[in-house]
Order: structure tokens, then C-alpha cells, then sequence
């Protein structure tokens, strides 16, 4: 395996981010082979060497990923200045510096991957990887076929081109009489701007009752219920870098 910068080899580690792991390279608290590495440019290679943040070292090959049906109420991000309960209070797995993959909004459900797997979430989270997810709406009412459309080519808001991959009806799930929705749609994005999905359906003239995110790459949400979460297979965890044209750290190298 070739060299690479420390700080890449901390943040695809899972100990921090990227601007952390700077952080902690020039505040000295960073070793390679025993000696400290206090510049940016300071390389290594995780293979061979090892690499500790305040003594102690960063684990090759200990990634984990995690499925979670989010339920609505739940804020996506690691912690929440505000005190509101985090997606990781869901997943009560100790020593593990787990992270969510991207956002969904605290009144949407669905699909969450979590990992500290720093590098597969650059992949399913930059938009040039152009990573698709995909999203069961409940609406108030059904829009017209010409929205489909309109939906496809983009709508302009607020400064912002929101863009659909597709859009197709969808069969109403169990339960869905209890939701208050009387159409349902399956809404595929690429890029996931900003409540993506509510905005386009406001321009629409329609209300999103239920937004449930159920899929990410070839990783769907399938049977797993509202708040439980399971860990991933590792064709599950192939198929998402796959997905995104990257390569798994400590599986291809």
C-alpha cells in the first residue's frame, strides 16, 4: 500500500474528520512509528506503520457499519449542542466513534447508514459520486403526470436546482391509513440538497405527510422496523463502495 497523509489515514480511520485530524497533527498529537508528526504534510503507510493519536494507535481493519430505520424526532448527527436526541442514541454500541452518513431530516424516517468509516462516507456523501437514494413520500394529494415530468427536469428554488432521478407511483405500505396520506410516491435523488423532497413537493402546491428514506445505493431499508438497527453484511458493505466507484480500505489493498 502506498503513503498516504496522515490526516486522510485518521479521518478514513473513523477517529475524526479530516479538519480534526489536522488539527490534531498540529497540535503534536499525532506519531508515526513512535515519532511525533506535527506538520500536514507528514505521510505514512497504514499498512505498515503505526499510527497513534495521543498514544494510542488507530485500528486497521476494525470498521463497522450499521443499518438504522430512523424514526421521525431524531436528529441525524453524531452529537446535538441543543440536547435533542441523536441517531446514535439508537445504537447504544460502546467504544465505537460511529457516525451518521449524510442527513435526514429530524421529522423525516428511514434509512440511515452509520459507520467509522471515514472514507466510505466521503464516497456516498460527495455529490460527484452521484449516489443514488431513494424515498417513499406520502403526499396530500397526487400530482399530475406533467409534475412528474417537471420533477425530473428540475425546479428552481431559493438559488438551488432540484432534480429527481425518478419519479413513480407507489403502492400505499401497511398502515398507510393511519398517515394521513392519500398518494404515495418513490422519489430517487442524486444529490440530497436541503429538504430536498418537501421543497419540490411545496412548489408542487402539495404536503408531504411521510417522507421514509428506503434506499442508499444497493442497500435498501427492507423489513428492518421504526428504531431498530442491525449491522451489515460484508457484501452489503462491498456493494455500497462498489456503488460509489471507490475502494474498501484493508478488503481490496
Amino acid at each position: 500500500m502506498t503513503e498516504e497523509r496522515l490526516q486522510k489515514i485518521i479521518s478514513n480511520a473513523g477517529v475524526a474528520s479530516r479538519r480534526v485530524a489536522e488539527e490534531m497533527i498540529l497540535a503534536g498529537r499525532v506519531a508515526v512509528n513512535g515519532e511525533v508528526q506535527d506538520t500536514l504534510g507528514a505521510r505514512a503507510d497504514p499498512a505498515t506503520d503505526e499510527i497513534t493519536v495521543d498514544g494510542v494507535p488507530v485500528v486497521k481493519g476494525r470498521y463497522r457499519y450499521f443499518a438504522l430505520h430512523k424514526p421521525p424526532g431524531f436528529v441525524t448527527t453524531a452529537r446535538d449542542e441543543e440536547g435533542r436526541d441523536t441517531v446514535l442514541d439508537l445504537v447504544p454500541i460502546a467504544g465505537l466513534a460511529l457516525h451518521p452518513v449524510g442527513r435526514l431530516d429530524m421529522d423525516s424516517e428511514g434509512l440511515v447508514i452509520l459507520t467509522n468509516d471515514g472514507h466510505l462516507t466521503d464516497l456516498l456523501t460527495h455529490p460527484r459520486y452521484q449516489v443514488e437514494k431513494e424515498y417513499l413520500v406520502g403526499l396530500d394529494s397526487m400530482p399530475a403526470r406533467r409534475d412528474f415530468e417537471r420533477l425530473v427536469r428540475g425546479i428552481d428554488d431559493a438559488g438551488d436546482r432540484l432534480r429527481a432521478s425518478s419519479v413513480n407511483p407507489a403502492v400505499p405500505p401497511p398502515g398507510s391509513e393511519e398517515t394521513g396520506a392519500n398518494a404515495w410516491l418513490v422519489i430517487a435523488l442524486r444529490e440530497g440538497k436541503n429538504r430536498e423532497i418537501r421543497r419540490m413537493m411545496t412548489a408542487l402546491g402539495r404536503r408531504v405527510t411521510v417522507l421514509r428514506r428506503i434506499r442508499v445505493g444497493q442497500l435498501a431499508l427492507g423489513s428492518l422496523g421504526s428504531g431498530a438497527f442491525r449491522e451489515l453484511t460484508e457484501e452489503e458493505v462491498d456493494a455500497l463502495y462498489v456503488t460509489a466507484g471507490g475502494k474498501r480500505p484493508g478488503i481490496d489493498d
